[in-house]
């Protein structure tokens, strides 16, 4: 009976250490976000910033019927990864970020998928304008907290899909 309950106890260590076991990132990543329809574009991978952020060079509300919606346009019109469409949703909210300016400033955030190292997960996205930055996509702690690890020495670890 000891040696059964040994090895039940066992099982159970392996079958934990494999659930905890982490992805691995490099300093940036080819990310899709499938809801808005954004697909394999570069992301810096970014472990002092807090929350992920997209580019967002046009973004406005308006209510309708008492009910307040977020109009925005994603992506930088002069890259090549720019998809020229206006997103709408009323599914967002405001919140006061600190930017890497160390600046605080109101940003709109909607909760939205990713795919991130082939896992797709779910992330609260705040909209910036981030036209003068290398990136167009910053990934934060947020995200990664949920099962990844960082090696700054690569990049693009994961194939595109």
């Amino acid at each position: 009976m000891q040696y059964c309950d040994y090895f039940l106890f066992l099982t159970h260590l392996l079958i934990n250490n494999l659930n905890k076991s982490k992805i691995t990132l490099g300093r940036t990543e080819i990310i899709t976000f499938p809801d808005l329809g954004i697909e394999n574009i570069t992301a810096k991978i970014d472990t002092g910033a807090y929350s992920t952020a997209i580019h967002a060079h046009k973004f406005w509300t308006e209510t309708k019927d008492n009910v307040e919606e977020l109009y925005f346009q994603l992506l930088d019109p002069s890259k090549e990864e720019f998809v020229n469409r206006i997103y709408k949703t009323a599914n967002f909210y405001k919140k006061k970020v600190r930017s890497s300016n160390g600046r605080m400033e109101e940003r709109f955030i909607l909760k939205t998928k990713i795919r991130l190292g082939g896992k797709l997960t779910t992330t609260h996205l705040s909209l910036t304008n981030r036209e003068k930055m290398r990136y167009p996509v910053l990934i934060g702690r947020k995200v990664l907290a949920k099962g990844y690890l960082v090696d700054v020495s690569i990049k693009n670890t994961r194939e595109t899909k």
